[in-house]
């Protein structure tokens, strides 16, 4: 891999892990890593990278990766949930055996208001509502998230 793919794949994970309002910004999340560019060499990062500027509802602006790059990103670890299930004050995300660390690693990055925090074991994740009565909610974001089903009577089955 060349030294401008890895810088590239730094900047998108960046993007991806912090909110990043200015190229000046990422510049210096950039030389943290050791990798030094020219704004000129970063803005055409960006652009390959389809990577654009939003509102931020806290304010100001930061940059964002296309929907579409999120969404294959999340079609990919979504192939790895078999199930969501709550049970009013938890969610939990039955994954393929090794996959519940990724799981919830996507789940934290898409930073849901709903979520107070994962727990990852080897096939099980357990997400934390930010508030009780919110666990339905949040199972049902976490769904839409991975393009699962909702179990017929809300409760997931054990055995896969």
């Amino acid at each position: 891999m060349s030294q401008a793919e890895r810088r590239r794949q730094t900047v998108a994970r960046v993007i991806r892990v912090r909110h990043i309002g200015t190229q000046e910004e990422l510049l210096e999340a950039l030389r943290a890593d050791g990798f030094e560019a020219t704004q000129a060499t970063l803005s055409r990062d960006l652009a390959r990278l389809g990577a654009r500027r939003v509102s931020d509802p806290s304010g100001g602006t930061r940059y964002e990766l296309s929907d579409e790059e999120r969404r294959d990103g999340l079609d990919a670890v979504g192939l790895l949930v078999a199930s969501v299930s709550c049970n009013g004050s938890l969610v939990v995300v039955r994954t393929h055996p090794g996959s519940a660390p990724a799981v919830a690693r996507a789940i934290d990055l898409a930073e849901l208001p709903e979520a107070l925090g994962t727990i990852a074991g080897d096939d099980t994740v357990f997400i934390a509502p930010a508030r009780e009565k919110r666990a339905r909610a949040l199972a049902d974001r976490v769904r839409r998230l991975f393009d699962v089903a909702a179990p017929a009577n809300g409760i997931a089955p054990t055995g896969r």
